[in-house]
């Protein structure tokens, strides 16, 4: 065997846990194949260069070997080798995820917490909540 489908090698290289969604990624224009926007019945061969965008992260991969079963990942670490430089944007990319902000911590609105529901409780107690309009009452007249 000197070539196979791009779906099925990224599905055997262990990329996708089905071949379905590697139809799906490559259907959505996230994988190239030596530079050129790939279909899933595009057949690599030995050499190619193989990248894909997962995740803003783009990795791209030298096929070293074809298989069309699915085995063990040791196994299928062994059909390819990472790029140095995907290599390097991974690391720079993990690197940035691990000091960037935590995005819960933005929140500023949104449910209370059990302080600020016993603080509102509080507040309406007193009186604070009797009231839901600043207008005037016309029954005072």
């Amino acid at each position: 065997m000197d070539r196979l489908r791009i779906d099925k090698w990224l599905w055997s290289a262990r990329f996708y846990k089905t071949r379905t969604l590697a139809a799906e990624e490559i259907g959505k224009g996230r994988v190239e194949v030596n530079g050129q926007e790939a279909k899933p019945a595009r057949e690599v061969k030995v050499g190619d260069t193989v990248a894909m965008r997962r995740e803003a992260v783009t990795r791209t991969v030298v096929v070293r070997g074809l298989s069309s079963v699915r085995g063990p990942a040791p196994v299928a670490q062994q059909l390819y080798e990472e790029t140095p430089e995907s290599l390097k944007a991974r690391e720079a990319a993990a690197q940035q995820r691990h000091y960037a902000k935590e995005p819960a911590l933005a929140i500023e609105h949104g449910r209370p917490t059990k302080r600020g529901r016993r603080d509102l409780d509080a507040a309406n107690r007193q009186g604070w909540g009797d009231r839901w309009s600043a207008s005037v009452d016309d029954d005072a007249n």
